[in-house]
Parts: structure tokens; sequence; C-alpha cells
């Protein structure tokens, strides 16, 4: 029976191919068609960078004090009520990582439309992106440890291969650094209702920066490697997100990126912007190598999202099927579910209105967790923390302000995926209900 443990080095992997995916490479477009400025699009990337630092701090402090796999689902039991952690853990099983899977996996087969134009069809894609999903979810059904370096070794070559692309980008690429400027009413725009939903699509990039906190049970010394994982994969990812954000606006003004022409905003940002700085040709070959770095989004969810599941079924809260494990640790029978419904959001959904589902969402769920730093704080205030979040309080406060006010923007312009969102609370609250008679407390 295998063992092993991840350590520091593949907690934060896990955390980077978590965060960089769908949002770097498809969604600047979209945050152009709601700002146009290339200023104001820099500042909306550095404030979301700022929040999920601090974020990270807070899911630092909470993993240290409690290092069991579930993230969400573990603190929001222990500040709140049982029923707030269930309907948290619902949602990561819909919104945290199945629909994520799908749109790493939708975007994937887009890229490949580009490098292989004959599969550029809409059902092309969608075939493209379930088979991608299988092929993850059996790996990850396999082995833990295999798995956990499979994901390492595909992330690395990810960051390299970005550090590469902005490298190149800015030092031989064709570009207008004038693009990068602030427009159009220049910084007045901020905190207006079209920055709000620009930071929508900016807080979608950067989630996953909690990712290590679902896996806390396989990691090594868990109280010391959760919060440096967390911190220093955001890190690296804030600084990437930055400099790819610029290569962007170098290349593209924000008007082609939002599609002023009448073609609608840029979904392959990364293609487009090789192509319009060295050709048609360098714009395939990034397409290809964006498509194989979105492979590794795709893996790290597969393998993090089932161990919020197992969790869940371990007290009750699912089905205990959910919890069993293969003879090398394995919560096979939870990976599995989460590669059928992964599938069955790529058959029925489509990429911009599931990214705003997933953004609407799970912004509720990990507010409710920065601020259980808080509300443990008060309640336990005698407990073990190994770990103390960074600028406490303010790091929580100001996390849970912006969340809710994005919050309160997208349910004023998209009610309807406000309206899904909430349904998928809803009917989490529903399960618990439901299973709830058969639930245990978490042991302490």
């Amino acid at each position: 029976m295998s063992t092993g443990k991840l350590g520091l080095w593949t907690a934060a992997a896990i955390v980077v191919a978590n965060m960089i995916g769908t949002g770097i490479f498809g969604s600047s477009g979209y945050q152009a068609a709601d700002l146009h400025d290339g200023g104001t699009m820099l500042v909306a990337w550095t404030l979301g960078g700022l929040l999920a630092l601090a974020g990270a701090t807070a899911y630092g402090e909470l993993g240290a004090m409690m290092p069991r796999a579930g993230g969400e689902y573990v603190y929001l039991r222990e500040a709140y009520h049982p029923a707030v952690g269930a309907m948290s853990g619902w949602v990561s099983l819909f919104a945290g990582f199945s629909a994520p899977i799908a749109v790493s996996a939708l975007l994937f087969g887009k890229y490949a439309g580009v490098v292989w134009p004959a599969l550029g069809g809409a059902a092309e894609a969608k075939a493209i992106a379930c088979a991608l999903i299988l092929a993850m979810t059996a790996m990850h059904a396999f082995d833990t440890v295999i798995g956990g370096r499979v994901q390492a070794a595909l992330t690395l070559g990810k960051v390299l291969l970005l550090a590469g692309f902005i490298g190149a980008g800015l030092l031989y690429g064709e570009g207008d650094w004038h693009q990068l400027s602030s427009r159009h009413g220049g910084f007045d725009n901020v905190f207006g209702e079209p920055f709000a939903m620009s930071l929508y699509w900016v807080m979608v990039a950067y989630a996953g920066w909690n990712a290590a906190a679902y896996i806390a049970s396989d990691l090594e010394d868990p109280q010391r490697t959760l919060p440096r994982s967390l911190l220093l994969g955001t890190v690296l990812v804030m600084v990437l997100y930055l400099l790819a954000n610029v290569t962007f606006l170098y290349a593209l003004s924000p008007e082609m990126l939002a599609g002023v022409d009448g073609g609608g905003p840029i979904a392959e940002v990364g293609a487009a912007t090789a192509k319009a700085m060295f050709g048609a040709r360098v714009g395939e070959l990034v397409a290809a190598i964006i498509a194989l770095a979105l492979v590794s989004s795709v893996s790290a969810m597969v393998m993090a999202g089932p161990r919020v599941y197992a969790s869940m079924a371990e007290d009750g809260a699912l089905p205990r099927l959910l919890a069993q494990r293969t003879h090398r640790g394995v919560p096979a029978y939870a990976v599995a579910v989460q590669g059928a419904l992964a599938c069955a959001f790529v058959l029925v959904g489509e990429l911009k209105p599931l990214v705003q589902y997933i953004g609407f969402t799970l912004s509720i769920f990990a507010a409710l967790a920065v601020g259980a730093v808080v509300v443990l704080r008060f309640r336990r205030p005698d407990a073990p923390r190994p770990y103390r979040a960074s600028l406490y309080p303010i790091t929580p406060i100001l996390f849970v302000a912006v969340s809710a006010w994005a919050a309160f923007v997208q349910i004023r312009w998209n009610p309807y995926n406000a309206l899904f969102g909430g349904g998928t609370i809803l009917a989490g609250l529903l399960v618990y209900l439901i299973t709830s008679p058969r639930s245990t407390p978490v042991s302490h």
C-alpha cells in the first residue's frame, strides 16, 4: 500500500497548476470588453493578485489549525455550522471543480482547433474536452503519488513555457507600449460596476490559490507545508499573470481584445497575441503550447477535488461509497463521479456562462471561509495556530468586502448566472437536510 506524502514543491505545483489555466489564457478578451482600457485592466489584475494573497494567508491559518483534506468544507463546519460546510462541499463538487475542469478542457479543445483547423468546430472541441477529462480521471484514479509527480512535471513545463512566451514577446515581439496606458476616463473607472465585472474575470483566473487546502491529508507536515505552498504558488502566479497581461496588451489593443470589429471578445488570447507579434505560424505553435499547458490545469483539478468529496463522505454528508479508497490510497469513486460531472458540463455548457457561474458561486464560499479566520479567533482563541494570517484583520476584511461588492454587481448584471449559482447552493442545503441524521461531527 502506498503511503507516500506530497512535499512543499509538489503542493505548490498543484496550487500553480490550478491557477494557471482558463483565466489567463482565455478571459482577458472578456475583461477588455468590460473596460476597454489597458491601464485599468492591469489595476484589476494587481488587485486580484492581492486578494488572492489575502485569501491564501487566511487559508494558511485555517489549514494549519485543521490539517485535514476538504478545504472550505472543514473550515466552515467548524466556524459556522455543519450545514454551511456541507453546502460548500456540494458547491466544490459542481462549481469548484467539475465546472472549472470542463472550462479548462473546453478551452483546450478551442486551442486544439487553432492548431488543427479541421478540429475547430464546436462539436469537435467538446469531444476533445471529454477525451482529456477521461484521460486525466483515469490517471488520478490510479495512484496519488504518481499523479502528484506527473502533476509537478506538467506544472514545471507550463511555468517555463509561459515565462518563455512572456520573455520572447516583450524582448522580440512587435507591439505598442502605448496600449498599456490608461484611457477612456483613466483610473476613474476603478471601482465602477464595469470594473467589478472585470474583476470577476480576474478572480476566476486567480481561483485555485487555495488548492493545497483540499489535499492537506496527503501533505508531508501539513501544518508547515500547507501555508507555505499556498503563498509560494500564489506569489509566483501573480507575477506571471501581470507579465502575461503586459504582453497581451503590448501586442493587442484593448479594442482588439474586446472584438470591437464584431467578432466578439477573443477567447484564444495567447494564440492571438503570438500571431500579432510573430505571425500566423508562431501563433499556431503557441496555441499548441498553451493547449499542453491546459492539460496540467485539468490534471490538477482532477487530483484535488475528490479529496473534498471523500472527506464529506467520511462524515456521512455524501454517500459512503465516495470515501472508499483503493489500496493505493486514492478515492477512486469520487474521482470517477467528478469526471462524469465534468463531461456533463462540457456537453451542456458554453465557455463564458460557465466561467460566470463559477465566479459567482465560488466567491460566496471563499469569502465565508476567509471570514472564518475572524470567527474562529473569537470562538476558539486558545486553539493552536502554527501559522497566523498576515496583516490580520486587514487581509480577511479586505477579501470579504471586495468579494461581496463583486457578487452584488454580478447579481445586477447577470441575474440568471446568479440564479444558477444560488440553485446549486440550495441543492447542497437540501442534500444536507436529507443526509444530516447520518453525519458525524468533525474531530478536533
